[in-house]
């Protein structure tokens, strides 16, 4: 009963009722519901405090109930409460009665207070579960009345002492709870509790597991089968449940128990943010309403569906005015795995029929094994492409990450055969297929063949069902595919066996691939240069054409990615598609590959760009003018700066280089850079550019870059300095000092001092 919410409702519904009914006035009406109609149990005896309190303060306040006065004895008991005396102590409230010169109720009595002790031991951890009924003897011998007449004369007689006066109210109090547990009601209303089963106490889950088998997942679905147990033949149960068991597998025998033994009458989905003082995704509930007894021939259950509407008042609102559903509860033991729905099943053949939902590649340790592609080099080595989630549906997109995989013969295969990885999807790899996020609102990229992480799952067709392909490509991108899916499953996540559990129109899907690909599905495209099918020229652009229905150039690309990816060419850095002539890419986007090979020539040789003109290479910002024109080639034009600078922020070359590259960079690739803006604090200082992935190498080649950043590159700059005092030249003492605590740490981090002593590769693995 909580803290009497549900009770003062009912109160408010069944004392017109009774006044229409049986010609009682309002007052008398009030006392009938009180003392035949509502009854109470919790768990918490300060909550049974709160539910009388609230129940006697609505009576008083009933209108024409004339305000405060006694009240019938309220049907309210705790079911928390364990016995705090030994039997041997219980007992004595026995002798107790026996010295009231009734022999025959002592022995009554003290056969209930044995039972009523064995019953309660366990009461603060089943509460409302404890079942009076599964006792092989009973409980009270006798009436009920009499027996808590009993208890009431030992609390209430003269010179007993004070704990057996407790004792006496305790067991009186576990009587009532009893008498109460051990009823059989009309209607049984409850916000019931939620805890999943890997939560719970061991004892709690035995105890499930033991008298309710099928609910034991939670303890909800326990309490919705105690609820239950407690209705008459034909009584009904109103509850607030969370959703989850209506559509998870493991608890499908659970939904086909009752949809076999049980009427369903009425289900109201609320969704999230149904509750005022729960936000978020705690909490997805729903109303629901069952029957106890065996459903007739053609029953229908009722429904309405409120889970899009977002506030709470929008919920309350459209619980009140919304159409209500029927559907056959019969057919909902024909839907995939009997998940309820309040949508009627359709002729069509479920997405299985045709496809296979495969699960995707998992690590106990991914920050490990797994990488941003530009992160690595050794593509087709150690490091295979590890194809993953999308925040948008887009034809082509998650290509992002790569595994250390090694082929398949090294560390982690060996993890995964002692359990610390799992390297699914093998089914899948090297076939087409749709790459499903399984979170969220599920949105989907065309599948590229390659691995794929436990975030997607891949929807392979069956070998036999290659041609549907583009069919199946339409539906999961398209708004139907979400709708279906969360027809069934409103879980955050969802798995990839229900992914393709969901009903499938093939012709219909069929004809919308024939409208939007008659050419069939397009290659691998991109003009982002965070995915590793990206060309790797710094203004291609790849776009599809609605004309003809394939790929084709489209205009030059002038956003602020251009200038970054032109920035990472200047540095030596190429794409995987380039290093990768087997990619299967778009004969649009491997052209643009092609368009590379010019630009190879702009590329610098050790990596290192510096923002000044220092040690006889041009300033940074006049190399990657040079580079910049020679990708447009003749659509370079006055204007054609201007516009790239806009687009990034800044009014020239050599600001922007200095001034907000970096922080660009890291956002564009995630906050893990591959390009390294090294300088000595001063806007007007050395600043350089350096590609991390030429410092990282091993073999010495890195540790000797870092040698010529600190003693070549800013050594030049240092002389200039100096000689810039000699000459009288303003800033220049700054600059130098300035320069010279840079050189200093640049030489403590090749040494290892500490605090410098970082990773490098070219140190022995003792030393790192």
């Amino acid at each position: 009963c909580g803290s009497g919410h549900f009770l003062v409702a009912a109160l408010a519904m069944l004392a017109p009722m009774r006044m229409a009914l049986e010609g009682l006035t309002s007052r008398a009406a009030v006392d009938a519901v009180l003392r035949d109609n509502l009854h109470g149990l919790e768990l918490d005896q300060r909550c049974v405090a709160l539910a009388a309190f609230a129940l006697a303060l609505a009576a008083w306040r009933w209108p024409g109930a004339d305000g405060y006065r006694p009240l019938p004895e309220l049907n309210l008991a705790c079911s928390g409460l364990a016995p705090n005396a030994t039997k041997e102590e219980w007992n004595a409230l026995a002798e107790q009665a026996a010295a009231a010169d009734d022999p025959r109720l002592s022995a009554q009595l003290r056969g209930s207070l044995d039972a009523l002790h064995d019953l309660f031991r366990q009461a603060p951890l089943l509460g409302s579960l404890i079942d009076p009924r599964s006792l092989k003897t009973e409980l009270f011998q006798g009436d009920y009345e009499s027996v808590r007449a009993l208890f009431a004369a030992v609390a209430a007689q003269e010179g007993i002492d004070v704990e057996q006066t407790e004792r006496a109210v305790a067991a009186q109090g576990m009587a009532r709870a009893a008498e109460l547990l051990a009823g059989r009601y009309h209607l049984v209303i409850t916000n019931v509790p939620y805890l999943a089963r890997g939560k719970q106490d061991e004892r709690l889950r035995e105890f499930c597991e033991r008298s309710y088998d099928a609910a034991k997942k939670d303890l909800a679905t326990v309490f919705l089968e105690r609820s239950l147990d407690l209705c008459t033949d034909g009584g009904t149960v109103s509850l607030v449940l969370p959703q989850n068991w209506l559509f998870l597998t493991s608890y499908r025998a659970l939904r086909e128990k009752l949809l076999k033994s049980k009427t369903w009458r009425l289900l109201a989905r609320l969704g999230p943010g149904a509750f005022e003082t729960i936000s978020g995704e705690v909490v997805k509930a729903i109303l629901l309403t069952l029957s106890r007894g065996t459903p007739s021939d053609q029953p229908h259950m009722y429904g309405v569906d409120v889970s899009g509407v977002l506030t709470v008042r929008g919920k309350s609102g459209r619980l009140r005015d919304a159409e209500v559903t029927g559907v056959a509860q019969a057919a909902q033991l024909k839907n995939p795995d009997v998940r309820v729905t309040l949508v009627e099943s359709t002729n069509f053949s479920l997405l299985s029929s045709y496809a296979n939902g495969v699960h995707g590649f998992g690590s106990k340790d991914s920050p490990a094994f797994y990488r941003q592609y530009w992160e690595v080099t050794d593509f087709l080595d150690d490091w295979q492409f590890l194809q993953t989630t999308v925040g948008d549906t887009d034809t082509w997109s998650g290509c992002e990450q790569v595994v250390y995989w090694q082929r398949g013969s090294g560390l982690l295969a060996e993890r995964a055969r002692t359990g610390l990885a799992v390297p699914a999807g093998g089914m899948a790899w090297g076939k087409g297929g749709v790459a499903v996020s399984q979170m969220g609102t599920i949105p989907c990229a065309l599948y590229t063949g390659e691995m794929f992480d436990k975030s997607i799952a891949v929807v392979c067709p069956h070998e036999a069902e290659t041609e549907h392909l583009p069919a199946i490509w339409c539906f999961c991108s398209s708004p139907e595919y979400h709708e279906a899916v969360r027809y069934i499953d409103q879980k955050l996540y969802v798995t990839n066996s229900t992914l393709v559990k969901v009903p499938f129109d093939l012709d219909h899907w069929t004809r919308v691939a024939e409208e939007q690909y008659p050419n069939g599905l397009p290659l691998p495209y991109t003009d982002d240069p965070t995915q590793w099918i990206f060309h790797g020229h710094p203004c291609g652009s790849v776009v599809w054409d609605e004309d003809t229905k394939r790929t084709a150039h489209g205009p030059l690309r002038e956003d602020v990615s251009v200038l970054h990816v032109a920035v990472a060419r200047l540095l030596g850095y190429r794409w995987p598609a380039e290093q990768d002539g087997a990619m299967e890419l778009a004969a649009e986007q491997r052209q643009w590959v092609s368009r590379c090979a010019a630009l190879h020539d702009f590329a610098d040789a050790d990596g290192i760009v510096c923002l000044p003109a220092v040690r006889g290479e041009l300033a940074a910002d006049q190399r990657l003018l040079r580079l910049l024109s020679a990708a447009y080639g003749a659509a370079w034009s006055d204007a054609t700066l201007p516009r790239l600078l806009t687009s990034a922020g800044s009014r020239t070359l050599h600001d922007w280089l200095r001034d907000r590259f970096f922080e660009q960079h890291c956002k564009l690739f995630q906050h893990r850079p591959f390009v390294w803006h090294i300088w000595d604090g001063r806007r007007d200082g050395f600043h350089a550019l350096v590609n991390y992935h030429k410092l990282a190498a091993g073999g010495g080649d890195g540790r000797r870059l870092l040698e010529s950043l600190t003693y070549s590159y800013l050594g030049d700059w240092i002389t200039r300095q100096k000689d810039g005092i000699e000459r009288g030249v303003t800033g220049a003492e700054d600059r130098l000092a300035a320069a010279l605590r840079l050189q200093q740490r640049l030489d403590a981090i090749t040494v290892g001092e500490p605090p410098f002593d970082i990773f490098v590769r070219w140190k022995p693995l003792a030393e790192q």
